[in-house]
């Protein structure tokens, strides 16, 4: 008896690029894609309604960004493997995609049979990352000590931290915030407040470079 196909969810928001990989992964005879999203919080919800095995990520997405994603889905018991599927190779990015949990991080610009070996590898356990992604990690292999007495202080902010810091790097004020988050512009305020303080930041221009940094928006 064959093995079951790999479950596989699409975590992308361009509509396009999404019905593209769908259509090459269906080709493929092992890959089933069992659902597909246009933003991070549809991707976490998805989980437990079409149990992916492997999830195909993009890392800059609307409501919640690829990496909070990833970081809530590796949580859960039983989780999915991720792949990020990113057009960005800069450290700022890969880190924090390999933090939250990610096995996989490939390159737009990568051809098919790496997206599908990518996911092969993830499914049996294995880590699959494109060369340039591959030589950092390799540095930072080498430097694992050093960082170990460094750590990042963006490991200290809260998730509810982490969604009005991508907020504000998005260019949002507070107001704006209150209502995407629903929440109380006061409530928002001492969030930014909590924020430059773990990051030792005092201004919005810190805060931007901060989630810059951090991977939680794009720097274009």
């Amino acid at each position: 008896m064959p093995d079951a196909p790999i479950r596989v969810l699409l975590a992308e928001d361009h509509t396009i690029v999404r019905e593209g990989l769908k259509s090459l992964l269906a080709a493929t005879e092992d890959l089933e894609v069992v659902g597909e999203v246009s933003d991070g919080r549809e991707a976490v919800d998805a989980v437990a309604r079409v149990k992916p095995d492997v999830i195909v990520m993009d890392l800059n997405m609307p409501k919640l960004n690829g990496v909070d994603a990833t970081r809530e889905i590796r949580e859960k018991p039983g989780a999915p493997k991720v792949v990020i599927l990113s057009m960005y190779d800069g450290e700022e990015y890969v880190r924090p995609a390999i933090r939250a949990g990610a096995s996989g991080y490939l390159l737009k610009g990568s051809g098919l049979s790496d997206l599908v070996s990518a996911i092969r590898a993830v499914h049996r356990g294995d880590a699959f990352f494109s060369p340039a992604v591959a030589k950092i990690l390799l540095h930072d292999s080498r430097h694992e000590e050093e960082d170990k007495a460094a750590p990042d202080p963006g490991d200290g902010l809260t998730r509810r931290e982490r969604e009005v810091l991508t907020l504000v790097g998005e260019g949002k004020s507070s107001p704006e915030i209150a209502k995407i988050l629903v929440l109380s512009v006061k409530t928002v305020e001492g969030h930014r407040g909590r924020i430059m303080e773990k990051l030792g930041v005092h201004n919005v221009a810190g805060l931007v470079r901060q989630a810059i940094r951090l991977g939680l928006v794009s720097a274009e």
